[in-house]
């Protein structure tokens, strides 16, 4: 299909705004995958809070020019997706790891962070980065234990008297 020179600035604006707002980002090669299984993809992607777009490598590595991802621009190689996580650096790793679970023919070709490259074996580790509610509920387990620690800490004198006397209650009924 050929694209007028309207679209192809139009894909490179959005695709462009897409990455300066990014996290993060997975490309992916999803030849051999049925329309199907890539319509259930991009389906989970939106569902998932990931900007999943396939683009023309050429388009591609303009729109990343000036981004923190541009490292990505000597990756893009072959008939490629790009997903891109918007809320949660995480998001589209564990997207695509759990794509691939399901269908193998998708292929991570590189993952990036920040600015930065990252191996491809790095997917697991970026896809284990908790939610946001996940590690809003971690911290908040951090913060409560000491004070959780103290009150008990606390207690324990009153608490200690009270069974010392409940016992020598008992003892004397016997």
């Amino acid at each position: 299909m050929t694209l007028r020179l309207e679209d192809k600035q139009a894909i490179v604006a959005e695709v462009g705004e897409v990455a300066k707002n990014a996290l993060s980002a997975v490309t992916a090669e999803y030849r051999g995958l049925s329309v199907g299984e890539m319509s259930q993809l991009r389906i989970q992607a939106r569902n998932s809070g990931v900007y999943l777009r396939v683009v023309r490598n050429t388009l591609a590595r303009r729109a990343l020019e000036g981004t923190d991802f541009a490292c990505l621009q000597d990756t893009l190689v072959g008939p490629l997706l790009l997903a891109f996580s918007q809320q949660e650096p995480g998001a589209a790793a564990r997207l695509i790891r759990a794509f691939i679970k399901q269908n193998e023919k998708l292929v991570v070709k590189a993952v990036a962070l920040d600015g930065q490259l990252l191996a491809v074996n790095e997917l697991e580790k970026l896809a284990d980065l908790p939610t946001r509610d996940e590690a809003i509920a971690m911290l908040i387990a951090v913060i409560k234990a000491p004070i959780t620690k103290l009150v008990r800490t606390l207690a324990e004198p009153q608490a200690k008297l009270v069974r010392t006397l409940v016992a020598v209650h008992e003892k004397s009924n016997t």
